[in-house]
């Protein structure tokens, strides 16, 4: 009798080959897992990959729409205030046109008496009567609560008597004797180029374009005259006289040379209203305007409301910074880099509260005293 196969018999060969089938499926089964595992890391790398390009557009976009929000918030605000007054001008057009016939009625159509007597009478009433309430604070030093506002405290309290004789003195020499004829050479210049007609008051938006042009002019005039005065030799013999004080007060602010009058501080609020060729009553709106803000910037008060003035102050106590109006030029040039670096560059901003600048920003010392 023949004995059966041994290798169906032997455990150590049937074991392989029972599990011969299983270690296959197995086998199948993990390249399987292993190229599921593999596709499943690509695919994630991929949606990573991709997921960074979304987020980085998304970025964009939010950044984008920042942007554009904020641009067409700032157009819509524009545009409604600009209704606004112009809904008030217009309202108010008819009563101004009516105020300005009555005007010309009792005074006459003369261009004349509009571009040289006007302008005359504006320069001396603005400047005297604020120039005055300013006057009046520095020599009676009080009350105590506005000299909390001083841009240099200390300084003026109360004001030299004499030096400010020799101002007042030099002041109306230079607007009588100095500046009258020049406003009369303007006038003959104005009728050269053509003046609009008197009657017709301009429009509100025309109003505003040409005194933008006018402070733009007034800012190219003044920054350039400004600093070539302050060459050596200009600054001896013309410049000198209104760096006397180093510490301004309001009515210093036509305190200066003959001809540093007419160069530096006339012409350039002039060269605008030849420019746009002005109608006479924008030109005095402006020419009160450039007035207001001369006094203010050599005032030594920095009051709430008021357009900040710590850029002059400091050119006066510097002597080599800020020469500009609206410091601009200044930060074009790189004229202003001190005042940038000190205290006063923070100060320099329309406080919108009654706490005093000093106060809100006090020196260095006095905060690491603290």
């Amino acid at each position: 009798m023949r004995k059966p196969v041994a290798h169906l018999s032997s455990k150590s060969q049937r074991t392989p080959t029972r599990g011969h089938g299983p270690v296959i499926v197995r086998g199948f089964a993990m390249e399987e897992f292993q190229s599921a595992t593999a596709l499943h890391h690509k695919k994630t790398v991929q949606d990573a990959s991709g997921a960074q390009q979304p987020t980085l557009l998304s970025s964009l976009w939010s950044v984008l729409f920042v942007i554009s929000s904020a641009l067409i918030g700032f157009a819509a605000f524009r545009n409604t205030l600009t209704w606004h007054l112009q809904r008030f001008w217009g309202a108010s057009g008819d009563f101004w046109q009516a105020q300005w016939d009555r005007l010309l009625d009792v005074v006459g159509e003369d261009p004349f008496t509009f571009w040289v007597y006007g302008p005359a009478i504006l320069m001396m009433a603005v400047y005297w009567i604020v120039g005055g309430i300013y006057t009046i604070l520095d020599v009676a030093n009080k009350p105590a609560a506005v000299r909390r506002y001083k841009i240099q405290p200390g300084t003026n309290e109360p004001v030299d008597s004499k030096r400010l004789m020799k101002v007042i003195g030099w002041v109306l020499f230079n607007q009588i004797v100095v500046t009258m004829p020049f406003i009369y050479l303007s006038y003959s210049v104005m009728e050269w180029r053509g003046f609009p007609a008197l009657r017709e008051l301009p429009t509100f938006r025309w109003v505003l374009v040409e005194i933008a042009v006018h402070i733009l002019m007034e800012e190219i005039g003044f920054y350039y005259s400004h600093r070539l005065l302050h060459n050596a030799y200009l600054y001896r013999f013309i410049h000198k006289r209104h760096h006397e004080w180093t510490a301004p007060i309001a009515v210093t602010a036509m305190y200066c040379h003959p001809f540093e009058n007419i160069f530096s501080n006339v012409l350039p609020i002039f060269l605008g209203v030849f420019v746009m060729g002005s109608h006479v009553a924008t030109a005095w709106l402006w020419f009160s305007m450039a007035i207001l803000f001369t006094l203010n910037s050599h005032s030594g008060y920095h009051l709430p409301f008021l357009p900040s003035n710590e850029a002059h102050d400091f050119h006066h106590l510097k002597f080599n910074q800020c020469y500009g109006v609206l410091g601009v030029l200044d930060r074009i040039h790189g004229t202003d880099t001190m005042f940038r670096n000190s205290r006063a560059y923070a100060r320099h901003v329309l406080m919108l509260s009654l706490l005093p600048p000093r106060e809100a920003f006090p020196d260095e010392s006095k905060c690491k005293a603290k």
